[in-house]
């Protein structure tokens, strides 16, 4: 199955893709649910992030390459799974807008991550247990400002900006995406590829090792690293392509204060 969220005369509605068209539904994925006979044009909504998480789980160094060039701003390799968090209140839809904020001089970075969403609740669950839990999976363009990430002491702004956590356009129940392609393009232009499961932990390790001290909810997504990075200013158009899932587009533009 694929399902959008999209914004609808009444607030946001969960739908079903297939040909181009959304069917909205009563209910939402993670519960009870039911089919309307209501048929929109996807090309013609205005698409949300597909879930808003309880709580929403990163993993930070989570690919070789990554996590050794940031080993010369002091970190290490990670040798086990680590995680972080990331605020709902960054998240931001398919083609809506990266807003750089009126004090950021600098370019930002556009980093293309696989994000795992739960489908149960799972506490003190084993990988094989964790990969019976994933409802399905999405796209992710961890937004980041570098400058205030090398000055502040944390990420409050850096990386939890509004809309720096484009987030979509669908989620997938029958993807394969550890044996997919993740690609980001700028204005078209491939600018980084890497194999999407070349990860250092595969979700499933990520999901397990949480869950022995932490509870995962349905709803709640995990977004799992980057290989390789591209950098982006206004006026231009970041896409980032997961094999099977789908190509999650934004523009970058930049905030205008009254």
């Amino acid at each position: 199955m694929i399902w959008c969220r999209f914004e609808d005369a009444d607030g946001p509605v969960y739908g079903l893709v297939e040909d181009g068209m959304a069917t909205a539904v009563a209910g939402n994925p993670f519960g009870g649910w039911e089919k309307s006979g209501r048929r929109i044009r996807v090309g013609e909504l205005r698409l949300l992030p597909p879930v808003v998480p309880g709580t929403f789980f990163c993993a930070g160094l989570n690919y070789r390459a990554h996590a050794e060039r940031a080993a010369y701003g002091g970190h290490t390799v990670p040798d086990r799974p680590e995680v972080g968090y990331r605020a709902n209140s960054a998240l931001t839809g398919h083609r809506s807008p990266i807003v750089r904020p009126a004090d950021c001089d600098e370019p930002l970075v556009a980093e293309g991550e696989l994000v795992a969403v739960i489908g149960r609740t799972l506490r003190h669950v084993t990988p094989d247990q964790a990969r019976d839990g994933i409802f399905g999976w999405t796209i992710g363009n961890d937004v980041s400002a570098r400058g205030w990430q090398r000055s502040d002491r944390t990420f409050w702004r850096c990386k939890n900006s509004d809309t720096f956590k484009p987030m979509g356009p669908y989620i997938v129940t029958d993807a394969d995406p550890l044996a997919a392609t993740t690609t980001v393009r700028v204005d078209g232009e491939v600018k980084a590829s890497f194999p999407t499961g070349d990860m250092l932990f595969g979700p499933y390790e990520y999901i397990s090792a949480i869950s022995r001290y932490i509870t995962l909810s349905p709803g709640d997504v995990l977004w799992l690293g980057t290989e390789e990075t591209a950098t982006v200013v206004p006026g231009q158009v970041v896409e980032i392509t997961i094999d099977g899932i789908g190509t999650l587009t934004n523009p970058v533009t930049e905030e205008k204060l009254p």
